[in-house]
């Protein structure tokens, strides 16, 4: 079996899951309440499998789906403001063929470049407890195993840089801060920005230019890596 083939299976165990009570009954509760904006649209209300390149350099892992973005459109980081950013960052710096995502139809690839979550349901408050962040680790674990070309790890927030430094077993652990990098086994790098939340982007925390150089040091380091 292909690596893609792998990671096709992985995403249709995680899609089925419900291994946690308070996730499922959220997600779905979401799913069918609705937020008033979307009320015509069918809700996808199930885990969000990772999205891009199965032979990916560049993974950007983030924390979990929003409730009305990835939990409504069924593909991570689609949907919402936070995406909004992301794709807009990734397609400056070459990773993404458009600058928009809506939708799982929407035509967007990722080049080189794959996305995951290390929570794969909305959480309430945006805040799984450790048990669900433990259940979901696995698939996590799995599918980074699986991206076995990846290069570059962009972990977006503090949480993503924890549940990464848990899988490579660094210690001592990381301390997070935007731009930070840390050097992997086999010549891979860990970079850290700022999630792209409305908390930070709205009060100017994080900056598309902030956001930008993070995308060209890893642009950088894969060429570096094919050099």
């Amino acid at each position: 079996m292909s690596d893609g083939d792998a990671l096709a299976a992985l995403d249709g165990e995680i899609v089925g899951c419900r291994a946690c009570p308070r996730l499922v009954e959220w997600r779905e509760r979401v799913a069918r309440e609705k937020r008033a904006a979307f009320r015509d649209q069918e809700y996808w209300g199930r885990p969000v499998p990772g999205f891009g390149d199965p032979e990916a350099r560049l993974v950007v892992v983030g924390l979990a789906p929003a409730a009305h973005g990835a939990n409504r459109t069924g593909r991570v980081f689609t949907g919402d403001r936070s995406g909004d950013w992301l794709f807009r960052a990734m397609h400056r710096a070459g990773f993404a063929n458009q600058p928009h995502a809506s939708s799982r139809d929407d035509g967007l690839e990722l080049l080189d470049a794959r996305v995951v979550a290390t929570v794969r349901c909305a959480p309430p408050d945006n805040r799984p407890t450790t048990e669900e962040r433990d259940r979901c680790h696995p698939y996590f674990e799995r599918e980074l195993a699986l991206l076995d070309r990846a290069r570059v790890y962009l972990a977006l927030g503090g949480w993503a840089l924890n549940r990464l430094a848990v899988l490579e077993d660094l210690r001592p652990r990381p301390r997070f801060g935007h731009g930070a990098e840390f050097a992997l086994s086999g010549g891979r790098t860990l970079l850290c920005s700022y999630h792209p939340s409305q908390q930070n982007t709205f009060t100017g925390r994080l900056t598309e230019a902030m956001f930008d150089a993070v995308f060209a040091r890893a642009r950088a380091l894969l060429e570096e890596a094919t050099g």
